[in-house]
């Protein structure tokens, strides 16, 4: 997946989180032939290979939100209807605020409210770092896992982060506050011009940071060829589909998508290995060509 510019491998969580922020090291463009060998790669190998280059930064410590119950949910179910800790995040802005209120303690809705105020007082970038991006690294351990992300979006919206203060926050942040800054880009940025965060996500094995990744922004935004690399990197990692933002409609007569299912179902079949039951519900999606032999649909069905 090509991107602009030079952007820092992401970190994930590990027991070094004492480390300075920041200390990310530029990663060379890529060149185009690069990107087609890439390309022709099993999914397993590209995923294998993303894990590999993102494990070259260091480990960060475990955080409160790491105990999540969304995470649990997210890395381990399949495909489920319940209501989840992410739902809020996909509604307007003015709803997630009415949300938190509803829901947080008065101890933490009031270190919420300063925390927007202050945010709106001094708004945007403010040397070193600014009051409102240390107010992101405590809403953790001040609102609680569940409606941490939810505080960081809102705490994002009233400093008036543009592209800019978002890229600073997620490369120089913890994963928790990257992840925050992907449910925030549908809100803050109306064009493609954050994708570099987006598929910065989509190279880690992080299946939170994947989950933010797939969602409105990317919908909205991300090319065909990486979209579809995005829905393949969410089966092979076991990211439930569900949560691929606008799936149906990018999915629906997407011949080429099809394919590469197709293609990635016969490895897996080849190689005595199960086929995720959601690659069959997104082949269904595209309306198009049959499973590739050996590989019939697990309900008789053919797509």
């Amino acid at each position: 997946m090509t991107h602009p510019g030079t952007t820092p491998a992401a970190r994930t969580d590990g027991p070094q989180d004492a480390q300075a922020r920041g200390n990310t090291g530029p990663r060379d463009a890529q060149a185009p032939e690069d990107a087609a060998a890439r390309d022709a790669q099993a999914p397993e190998a590209v995923a294998a290979r993303d894990a590999q280059a993102h494990g070259n930064t260091a480990p960060r410590a475990q955080t409160p939100e790491d105990t999540n119950p969304l995470a649990t949910a997210v890395t381990h179910s399949t495909h489920s209807t319940q209501p989840t800790l992410d739902t809020p995040l996909a509604s307007s802005l003015a709803d997630l605020r009415r949300h938190l209120t509803t829901h947080l303690d008065p101890a933490p809705r009031a270190w919420l409210e300063h925390a927007l105020d202050e945010a709106a007082a001094h708004p945007g970038i403010h040397g070193p770092i600014s009051a409102w991006e240390l107010r992101l690294a405590e809403a953790g351990r001040r609102c609680g896992a569940a409606y941490a992300d939810a505080a960081r979006v809102l705490i994002l919206d009233a400093a008036r982060a543009g592209t800019d203060a978002l890229t600073r926050v997620y490369f120089q942040g913890t994963a928790d506050e990257r992840r925050a800054v992907l449910h925030a880009l549908p809100h803050l940025v109306s064009g493609p011009g954050a994708l570099p965060l987006v598929e910065d996500a989509l190279r880690t094995n992080d299946t939170r940071l994947l989950t933010a990744a797939v969602g409105p922004y990317a919908a909205r935004h991300l090319a065909p060829h990486d979209w579809r690399h995005a829905v393949l990197k969410c089966l092979f990692t076991g990211v439930p589909v569900d949560h691929v933002a606008d799936l149906a409609r990018r999915a629906h007569g997407d011949a080429e998508l099809a394919r590469m299912l197709g293609d990635y179902a016969a490895e897996r079949t080849a190689a005595g290995r199960t086929v995720p039951e959601d690659l069959y519900r997104v082949l269904d999606l595209t309306e198009s060509v049959s499973p590739a032999p050996g590989t019939d649909h697990p309900h008789g069905k053919e797509s």
